[in-house]
């Protein structure tokens, strides 16, 4: 299916494009200077090229993968103009990304045969966990589901704060206890609560410290086996928050995390004041975890369903 016909709203594909610029820009202004005075693809351009995708956040793997996919083009087709570059690259990308298991779904939902569908949020302070946690909130209530946060994150009093004024800015019920308390019981709470109140879905945050691995480990089992008393296949998905702006510090987090846990999806954020948009191609292809969610905007609405489609499109244009 081509790209034009998986469009988004024109709403949200403004916010995509507007959202994209600076790596748009960024990557293009380089692109441009690479190929300057040259007719065809050849291997200086090659080679600027793929310095370009590193530079833009790619990661050397996946930027591998794409120059060789073009070398064999330019191979087959012995000569390729300069000119087509942009439509190759776009070509190339996008069918690296079909492959992977990332942005299929254009809406925000969730199962209908797991009620309550249960969600728990990793990620390190600072990459706007909190935030994105409020934003899903607020998308799947304007999608009808009914919605229970947990504040599990009790190692920082401000976590909790912070999610009891989303709480109350989305209008959502939330679960918490006194900072120190026990992440687990925490989890247990919110879960009993949200079968309670006949919930479709519960977001859970965890705390944002990025201590050793065996200790986080350690701490995510003990929740995730907490909350299987209450919901015996909990939690459905355990997404990962990263921060897009940080580069490739992103990929040393989701490193770190999908050695740490079970990592089923990944939600990548503050992509509009960034030109390191070329990390999601990166995380995409890299982990084989799906990316689910981007943020591309301070608004409560700028939190998307990652189509891999309409982000190459937007990318390219």
């Amino acid at each position: 299916m081509s790209f034009f016909k998986r469009l988004f709203s024109s709403e949200k594909k403004e916010t995509l494009d507007k959202g994209l610029e600076k790596s748009k820009e960024s990557f293009f202004d380089k692109l441009s200077k690479a190929v300057a005075g040259k007719s065809k693809v050849d291997d200086d351009v090659l080679d600027n090229l793929e310095d370009i995708l590193i530079t833009s956040d790619v990661g050397v793997n996946t930027t591998l993968k794409i120059i060789n996919r073009i070398e064999k083009r330019v191979a087959e087709d012995k000569y390729l103009g300069t000119d087509e570059l942009n439509k190759i690259l776009r070509e190339e990308i996008s069918g690296l990304l079909s492959e992977t298991k990332s942005g299929e779904a254009t809406e925000f939902d969730v199962p209908k045969d797991k009620k309550p569908y249960v969600i728990m949020v990793v990620g390190v302070n600072g990459v706007g966990k909190t935030t994105t946690i409020g934003k899903l909130a607020y998308q799947f209530k304007k999608a009808g589901h009914n919605v229970v946060l947990g504040a599990a994150d009790t190692f920082r009093a401000a976590a909790i704060d912070q999610l009891q004024i989303w709480a109350d800015r989305v209008q959502v019920p939330i679960v918490k206890q006194q900072m120190g308390s026990d992440p687990a019981s925490v989890a247990f709470d919110t879960l009993e609560s949200a079968v309670a109140q006949n919930a479709d879905v519960v977001i859970i945050d965890t705390a944002g410290r990025l201590h050793n691995k065996v200790n986080l480990m350690n701490e995510l089992t003990k929740v995730k086996r907490v909350m299987q008393k209450v919901i015996g296949d909990a939690p459905h998905d355990v997404m990962l928050v990263l921060d897009g702006s940080t580069g490739q510090n992103a990929f040393e987090q989701a490193k770190q995390f999908t050695a740490a846990t079970e990592v089923s999806s990944l939600a990548v954020t503050k992509l509009d004041g960034t030109a390191k948009g070329g990390v999601v191609i990166g995380i995409s292809d890299q982990f084989q975890i799906p990316v689910k969610y981007i943020g591309v905007g301070e608004g409560i609405e700028d939190l998307q369903v990652f189509n891999k489609y309409e982000f190459v499109d937007s990318f390219f244009k």
